[in-house]
């Protein structure tokens, strides 16, 4: 599996943004698709999760109202459409991915032990 995200740069407070990760590969399409950032300094953290086979989603509190998770299965690429940005949403974006169902890819994602992941795109709120 691979993942290949775009979308990031620099952005005002209050403006918007949206990233996109195409999923590819070979094998089956997982199902559990996630976004997670990485400020300096900090540790990795999952911002909104869906589960395509149930479109089932999970959003952190941080975000919630103002981002939105998305998966387009025709082109099998996942969205994040992030309202409202503010300083603190200043991190590197990652797209991750896993063949986990329900219950299983909000753990794995609260976890942080989802198996594919992308090399990231930098989303700057200044």
């Amino acid at each position: 599996v691979q993942l290949v995200e775009s979308g990031g740069g620099s952005v005002q407070p209050g403006g918007s943004r949206t990233l996109s990760c195409v999923v590819s590969g070979n094998s089956a399409n997982p199902r559990c698709l996630a976004w997670f950032r990485q400020a300096p300094g900090k540790e990795r953290e999952g911002v909104a999760t869906i589960y395509v086979g149930g479109r089932s989603v999970y959003y952190d509190d941080s975000v919630k109202g103002r981002f939105t998770i998305a998966h387009d299965n025709a082109t099998n690429t996942l969205y994040l459409r992030m309202n409202s940005l503010k300083p603190e949403d200043t991190a590197m974006y990652y797209c991750a991915a896993d063949h986990l169902g329900g219950s299983d890819c909000l753990l794995a994602t609260m976890d942080d032990t989802l198996n594919y992941w992308g090399q990231g795109t930098q989303v700057t709120v200044s």
